[in-house]
């Protein structure tokens, strides 16, 4: 064999040495919680990403206005960053790959990481491993409204209406923002509860389902009250029904599902703060008591009053027993409506 130049052994001894340095330096952070420790005494030191869903809905609004509070509380810019697409699953996905130092940060709708692994036949992540829940951060809420030319004025009306239409073989149908959204989950929940069938037109986002709502090319659907109650009181829609347990502050005078009949029925969106798997366990602790500080700042409770959004605050083990009551519960209503997608 031939003996290697002295120079060139020499670079080799220095490439040996920098990958020993290397593994040393990984194998210290891994191993050794002052390490550690001290990588997350020093967060955050630059600015931090937030990905979330579609600008200037519910969700979107939400990690903008405690974007601007955790700024002000860590020192450090937030941005956000819109990945919009597939139920969620684009923007969840760049959440699950994304480096889990703190500096990339997720706002998702709860129906991601419930919903979606009944709904969708594979996902690009896996919503128990992939992710350390930061916070359920707010609920909101869905109600059921009808242009004025459907002639019911209560949710008991409607039912009588869709089941009469349903025995004429001309099932009602309704429209929501896309397969998978709150606004389709709702309807079809409530419909497996009071026992009629409907036909689902979906749009691609809410924006253009309220518009042709308004116009009467579509009749009925679940939406969100926020935004709706001008319509409403001005006439041009018909609130019949509020899905959560309780009345809206917005609407005290629309009656919820459940006291109209169905005393068990109780849906809420809810947004959930998410970070990458593998985010130091002192970093995470810190993203919850800043968020939990940020949720009752008067100026923000009165912000997400006004979008019929309520502060949830709920952290640690809570937040995936949350997750998993409501997958499993989730999972039966997409089987028995036959929604699930390939």
């Amino acid at each position: 064999m031939l003996a290697r130049p002295a120079r060139e052994a020499s670079v080799v001894a220095r490439r040996s040495l920098s990958f020993a340095t290397a593994f040393l330096a990984i194998a210290m952070l891994e191993c050794d919680p002052w390490t550690v420790g001290a990588v997350a005494q020093s967060y955050p030191n630059r600015l931090i990403k937030v990905i979330t869903d579609a600008p200037g809905g519910p969700i979107d609004i939400v990690a903008r206005a405690l974007g601007e509070k955790l700024a002000s509380s860590l020192k450090q810019p937030f941005m956000i960053e819109n990945r919009a697409g597939a139920g969620g699953n684009l923007g969840t996905e760049a959440i699950a790959r994304s480096v889990p130092d703190g500096y990339t940060l997720g706002m998702v709708l709860g129906t991601t990481l419930t919903v979606n692994p009944s709904l969708f036949k594979k996902l690009p992540f896996d919503p128990d491993k992939d992710f350390r829940p930061i916070a359920i951060t707010t609920t909101s809420g869905n109600m059921l409204v009808v242009h004025p030319s459907i002639p019911v004025n209560s949710v008991a009306e409607f039912v009588s209406y869709a089941k009469a239409a349903a025995a004429r073989k001309e099932p009602i149908t309704y429209a929501s923002g896309g397969i998978g959204t709150p606004g389709h989950l709702v309807m079809e929940n409530f419909r497996l509860h009071a026992g009629f069938e409907a036909i689902h037109v979906p749009y691609r986002g809410n924006p253009p389902m309220v518009v042709d709502l308004l116009a009467g090319q579509v009749k009925i659907g679940f939406v969100t009250s926020a935004g709706m109650m001008d319509h409403v009181r001005a006439g041009r829609l018909r609130a019949l029904g509020v899905a959560r347990a309780r009345r809206s502050p917005l609407a005290p005078e629309v009656p919820s599902i459940a006291e109209s009949g169905y005393p068990d029925f109780n849906i809420e969106n809810y947004h959930l703060m998410l970070a990458p798997a593998g985010i130091p366990e002192s970093i995470a602790a810190l993203l919850e008591r800043e968020v939990l500080a940020a949720l009752k700042l008067p100026d923000i409770m009165e912000r997400l009053r006004a979008m019929d959004t309520t502060p949830a605050g709920i952290v640690g083990p809570q937040v995936r027993a949350r997750l998993k009551a409501d997958r499993e519960a989730w999972a039966k209503v997409i089987t028995a409506a036959g929604m699930r997608l390939d």
